[in-house]
């Protein structure tokens, strides 16, 4: 099974990251990952450091030819920020007291892990909070994860994602998003996803696209921080992928897990989601035929997902995403040492950094699809599943 982990600091040299459970002989190419990683820099309200951070992770282990070896797969991906400024980052980092010239953070910001991560730690210092719990993260997560994103694409599954709402901003109804990316997902969650990179707030509706962009400027001129909602659309999905038989191997509890485990998301729901409990039965579930080869599904409210278990049809997920707890409008808190209420310091940040987040959670998702596929059809390499995957009939 595919397992993924990531180490590393937001400003310390670089970030690392280490991919296990991968099949021998999976083309993939620092360019493939990169294509991604560059998605997730782009969107309209990034903040400063996107700028100058290109993202672009080496492969330094685990690959041969191109192709997987079955072996863990290696990642590097440099913090340019930290080689520019020897002075700056590098000495903190690295510097322990006070006495040292460093200045110790102090002021834990609301709805940010910094407090909480300090009393835990028993750091007197947030500094170390800030520089793992930052979104800097997702970066390497975006770089091993698309690994398991090629492994499904590789076997005609797609993966892609678009915005819902921006503050006030978005659709109105489950029937309006239906209307407007159900068109382009039937092409492929790819050309899904490729279509709303060409919203610079990754909207498929060119009107709610420029309502999000004017959302943005007015909460920057505020001085505050905006979220939203999105959606995650996955194709290709096959029957049967998950289990109705123990709770830890419902894909729909896995998918919520990977969704929830990322930084800032505080929702999560499938297909009508919290819908569902405001309409009776006939409007929610999703009635069956038959076209005398397979089963079939006149609608998709359940969003793929019946019983813990992939239906063949589309799985739809949807996610909410707060908004950044930096801002220049400061909010009230109580420095860590004196207790003093005051007010909390500014650290750079996106006034919305909702359109790059749209990458990271349709990547995170890649992994638990990539389970349940493999542990439906298992094998230790590429052409050992293909042929599993080609004798599937359900």
């Amino acid at each position: 099974m595919i397992r993924y982990f990531t180490a590393g600091e937001s400003h310390g040299p670089g970030l690392t990251g280490i991919v296990e459970g991968l099949p021998a002989g999976l083309p993939i190419t620092e360019d493939e990952i990169a294509e991604h990683l560059a998605r997730r820099q782009e969107g309209y309200g990034r903040g400063g450091r996107m700028a100058f951070e290109k993202d672009r992770a080496i492969i330094s282990s685990g690959v041969r030819f191109g192709k997987t070896i079955g072996g863990p797969v290696a990642l590097y991906m440099e913090n340019r920020a930290f080689q520019k400024d020897k002075d700056g980052w590098p000495v903190v980092m690295n510097k322990e007291t006070e006495a040292d010239g460093i200045e110790k953070i102090t002021l834990p910001r609301p709805g940010h892990a910094d407090l909480v991560g300090a009393q835990k730690y028993r750091f007197d210092d947030i500094r170390p909070v800030i520089e793992r719990s930052s979104a800097r993260e997702t970066g390497m997560r975006v770089a091993t994860t698309a690994i398991a994103r090629k492994l499904l694409k590789h076997f005609g599954i797609e993966i892609g994602g678009h915005v819902l709402r921006i503050g006030e901003a978005g659709y109105k109804s489950w029937d309006q998003i239906r209307e407007i990316a159900d068109p382009v997902s039937v092409k492929g969650a790819e050309h899904l996803y490729k279509t709303a990179d060409r919203s610079e707030v990754r909207c498929l509706d060119e009107n709610l696209s420029a309502e999000m962009v004017e959302e943005i400027k007015k909460y920057r001129k505020a001085g505050s921080s905006l979220g939203g909602v999105y959606e995650i659309i996955i194709t290709g999905v096959p029957v049967g992928l998950g289990s109705f038989t123990h709770w830890d191997k419902k894909l729909d509890g896995m998918i919520a897990q990977a969704i929830m485990g990322t930084q800032a998301m505080k929702g999560v729901e499938i297909g009508l989601g919290f819908e569902s409990g405001a309409r009776p039965g006939h409007q929610v579930h999703d009635e069956i035929t038959h076209d005398g080869s397979s089963f079939k599904r006149n609608t998709n409210r359940m969003g793929g997902i019946e019983g813990g278990m992939s239906t063949g049809m589309p799985i739809i997920v949807r996610g909410v995403m707060k908004p950044i707890p930096t801002m220049l409008n400061p909010l009230s808190t109580v420095d860590m040492h004196s207790l003093k209420e005051t007010e909390t310091r500014y650290e750079r940040s996106d006034v919305c950094a909702l359109p790059r987040a749209v990458v990271v959670a349709e990547c995170v998702l890649a992994p638990v699809i990539a389970n349940a596929f493999l542990e439906k059809f298992g094998g230790d390499s590429i052409s050992e599943i293909e042929e599993r995957f080609k004798n599937y009939n359900p």
